[in-house]
């Protein structure tokens, strides 16, 4: 309000200063009330908020999937952290390792499903855990010689109604040694006809037998019968094949079959037996041994320490065996001693419900 001069009141002053007034907004508005305007450091606040849950709810999300993702790395690495009791569990797991590695693909998509990075990090750790046990198998095998020592392993099946068949499909693969289980009075001559013209040296022992294009010696019994199983059951023999590099201790055994039972995985006698050839080869005399037979388990499994713990391995391919009609694991089995395994490889079916192996002895 401004007063003239003459004491009256400017009432077009004072109206025009009291809407100045109500046009300029307070310190109480711009301090929070709803009509005043927001800043922009207030702005970019909320966002970096709202940014900052987003990625903290990525790593919350998911962590029953990455719970399990984790555990299968750790049962892929360490198996053996499953007891083998009751019921042997831990052998069970450990026939079937390779497949495990199944687990990862649906736990793999769930992650990416619901975008979280938790499960997708434990998801990609199981993968390699699966490459580190496994994928070495896939590197290429050393290339052929002609100073290896070619062998095929075949359980040919007690009832095999193809048994020539099965002799000549062998034969073809042109091996120096072929081991054979579960041979039958009434199928052995078919084999001896089938295999005599290429290989001049067999012997056989009980329900296993061995053929080679050189010499063979000193072939005897070895008794892997495990207690309780009735006089004449024969599954093992040790032999002596003459080749250029040396003599070579050849066994050929067929260890006792698995059973799925109330009781679990029924593994016993089968690890009994592993156990009594495991003492022969440690026995052995002959530095370089090839151990050839079904031994009705795969590498993995903890039964078979007593073999697996003095020999060596395969060093490249799967070469699953059993059944024929849809393989899921390598029960045949070819091992060694003061030698390697180079690769080894399923042959087509015969008329067995095992699948042939053939694989490449380096005995340099």
């Amino acid at each position: 309000m401004r007063e003239r001069t003459d004491g009256t009141v400017d009432a077009e002053a004072t109206t025009g200063s009291a809407a100045d007034s109500a046009a300029r907004p307070g310190p109480e508005a711009g301090a929070g009330g709803g009509a005043g305007p927001v800043s922009d450091s207030a702005v970019a606040g909320g966002a970096g908020a709202g940014g900052g849950a987003a990625r903290s709810g990525r790593w919350r999300r998911g962590r029953v999937t990455a719970g399990f993702a984790a555990l299968t790395a750790v049962l892929l690495v360490f198996p053996r952290v499953v007891p083998n009791t009751p019921g042997r569990l831990g052998s069970l797991l450990e026939a079937f390792l390779p497949w495990l590695g199944l687990c990862v693909v649906p736990l793999l998509a769930v992650a990416l499903l619901r975008r979280s990075a938790t499960a997708l990090v434990a998801s990609v750790l199981a993968v390699a855990s699966w490459a580190y046990a496994f994928g070495g198998l896939y590197l290429p095998a050393p290339a052929p010689s002609a100073r290896d020592l070619v062998v095929v392993q075949h359980n040919v099946s007690d009832v095999n109604k193809d048994p020539a068949g099965t002799a000549r499909a062998l034969a073809a693969a042109r091996p120096d040694l072929i081991a054979l289980e579960e041979l039958v009075p009434d199928a052995l001559p078919a084999y001896e006809k089938a295999l005599a013209p290429q290989y001049r040296f067999h012997e056989v022992r009980g329900t296993v037998g061995i053929w080679s294009k050189l010499p063979l010696s000193g072939t005897r019994v070895v008794d892997i019968r495990p207690k309780g199983v009735e006089e004449g059951w024969s599954r093992g023999l040790r032999t002596v094949v003459h080749t250029a590099q040396g003599e070579v201790a050849a066994y050929v055994a067929h260890l006792p079959s698995i059973r799925f039972g109330a009781g679990g995985f029924g593994s016993a006698r089968r690890d009994e037996s592993a156990h009594l050839l495991g003492r022969a080869i440690a026995a052995e005399t002959v530095s370089k041994v090839i151990v050839l037979g079904d031994l009705n388990s795969t590498v993995d499994d903890r039964g078979l320490t007593p073999l697996t713990s003095q020999l060596h391995l395969p060093e490249s391919g799967f070469a699953f065996s059993f059944p024929a009609s849809f393989p899921v694991a390598r029960i045949d089995q070819v091992l060694v001693r003061s030698a390697a395994v180079g690769a080894i490889q399923a042959l087509p079916a015969t008329g067995s419900d095992h699948l042939p192996v053939l694989a490449r002895v380096l005995l340099d």
